[in-house]
């Protein structure tokens, strides 16, 4: 039992996370989800030791859900069949360095190639897993500048190359093209390419949307990572990543107490966060997922367009759930915790409310007055 004071530091705690949930507009991060209906598994130990796809000792585990959830995404990004694998990781971040330590172990002398509207967990990862690395220059929008990718690509033509694609950029979402960046490093000589893409917004809508992205495996993408809580909801980061099986097969490592073999990162997982995405996938199905996606793309849409209205030059790219503008004051940025660089980003997820930006909106504009 909790004494007074400390009950009160609990509720208190509660009301303003409440309060700030209320108004989160500059980060990706879905609301209004309803898990209540998983709730009872919080009284369980759950670990995810291992390899999902593989029998093990420890049976305290997801890895039937987790199965599912890998199978879903793998036909949803056009892998070939039988020869993807994947895990639910704890985000983004984990994701990226997964593929980046993949393409290390393929290629260790390899150059790796990504914008500088890349997150940066992809710095750290280069730093961390000590792979020399090129910042190629990002067009207006946050794509990638293919011509200074060529350029630099030149300059290491004997050397293999692992680049990042990004699809849809931290700031301004922004979506690079696989198929170009193959074709770029192709022109200059290279022919040793591992390509991973950064989905961690985009990629439940991604393969939704028209024109599609070009960013899958049919692509050529090698692995392609997403984030479960920013677009399809989790009330904790969680994501996925999955690679072909070759590349796996070269970090795996048996692991006879457990019974199973290590061939994720982090070892020991969360067992939830795979119900959760199992859940939602379920719930939702494709259709589901095409409509919230096309609900906050009018949304966003509107929103753009009211700011420019009022006197605000706000934009985003086709089919984006971003809008960019002009850095916001700061007051508005706390309160409203609004993404800012030499631009302010708001973004529109399942969950935000029309009420909610036509609050920001106003807010914004009576400054502007």
């Amino acid at each position: 039992m909790l004494e007074s004071q400390d009950q009160k530091k609990l509720d208190e705690l509660f009301s303003s996370m409440q309060e700030a949930n209320g108004c989160f507009l500059g980060y990706p991060f879905a609301k209004g989800f309803d898990y209540e209906q998983l709730w009872r598994f919080m009284s369980l130990t759950g670990n995810n030791l291992g390899d999902p796809f593989e029998p093990g000792t420890y049976r305290v585990n997801s890895h039937a859900f987790e199965c599912d959830v890998i199978d879903f995404f793998a036909r949803l990004f056009r892998a070939p069949s039988c020869e993807v694998w994947g895990y639910v990781t704890n985000g983004g971040t984990e994701g990226n360095i997964y593929g980046l330590y993949l393409a290390r172990e393929l290629y260790p002398d390899a150059v790796a190639y990504f914008s500088r509207d890349t997150h940066y967990s992809v710095s750290k990862g280069v730093r961390l897993l000590g792979l020399e690395h090129s910042v190629v220059r990002s067009q207006s929008n946050g794509e990638m500048d293919y011509d200074d990718l060529a350029q630099r690509a030149t300059r290491s033509r004997t050397r293999p190359a692992v680049v990042v694609a990004n699809i849809g950029t931290t700031m301004k979402e922004g979506k690079d093209d696989t198929l170009k960046i193959r074709a770029v490093l192709h022109d200059v000589g290279i022919s040793a390419i591992y390509i991973h893409s950064d989905a961690a917004l985009c990629g439940p809508y991604a393969p939704l949307i028209n024109p599609k992205p070009a960013f899958d495996f049919a692509d050529g993408a090698d692995s392609i990572t997403l984030s479960g809580h920013k677009f399809l909801g989790a009330p904790m980061p969680c994501g996925v990543v999955l690679s072909h099986k070759l590349h796996v097969q070269r970090v795996m490592r048996k692991i006879d107490y457990i019974g199973s073999s290590d061939t994720t990162l982090s070892g020991s997982r969360n067992a939830y966060t795979p119900i959760m995405l199992w859940y939602a996938i379920r719930s939702l199905g494709i259709e589901g997922i095409k409509q919230i996606f096309q609900q906050c793309e009018r949304l966003a849409a509107y929103t753009a367009d009211e700011l420019n209205v009022r006197g605000v030059r706000a934009w985003r790219n086709p089919n984006a759930l971003t809008v960019v503008l002009p850095p916001v004051e700061d007051s508005i940025k706390t309160k409203w915790q609004i993404a800012t660089q030499d631009i302010s980003h708001l973004v529109i997820t399942p969950g935000t409310t029309k009420q909610q930006t036509d609050a920001l909106i106003e807010a914004i504009t009576n400054r502007n007055r």
